[in-house]
């Protein structure tokens, strides 16, 4: 099962639109999952109908009406792999033991909020995954997206693609 990991798109006001490579690896992957901060209802609505399958949860930055449509946090098991998907998880200090206590239950935490991609593990053996963002790259040198593959209880092949300055 292949998957696309974003988050933090902010469209339109960082962007006014997906760069095209990420709408090529939506049209390539089983199932999108977006970690929050969508900021409009219109770029939501369109990743939802070009994606075979969405994973979503709302940000800080995602108002009342985007609120309605998904969970502050979604579980979901894709290829036999149990994922979380929220938006903040807090400092960066403590982040894996934090997590893992609070999702005792999950393989991969999928988060956003900071820009910045992450891959990491707790001691209990959870992955934390936060693709970074496709279009607000704020400090980092790249806009990034992550993909993976999802199979038979393990999650393989996970990449951070850097996209390249407009």
């Amino acid at each position: 099962m292949k998957l696309l990991l974003i988050a933090d798109t902010h469209l339109p006001k960082r962007a006014r639109d997906l760069p095209a490579e990420v709408w090529s690896a939506v049209d390539d992957a089983d199932v999108v999952i977006h970690a929050g901060d969508w900021v409009n209802l219109a770029a939501f609505e369109e990743l939802s109908q070009r994606s075979r399958r969405l994973v979503t949860c709302w940000g800080n930055n995602d108002g009342e009406e985007l609120r309605a449509l998904m969970p502050e946090r979604a579980d979901v098991v894709l290829g036999g792999v149990r994922f979380t998907v929220v938006h903040e998880t807090g400092a960066s200090t403590g982040r894996e033991r934090r997590m893992a206590a609070a999702y005792p239950e999950t393989d991969v935490l999928v988060f956003g909020h900071s820009h910045i991609p992450w891959d990491t593990f707790a001691d209990s053996g959870l992955r934390l995954l936060n693709p970074g963002s496709p279009t607000d790259r704020r400090r980092q040198p790249f806009c990034t997206y992550m993909t993976a593959v999802a199979e038979d209880g393990a999650l393989k092949e996970v990449n951070v693609h850097r996209i390249a300055p407009r």
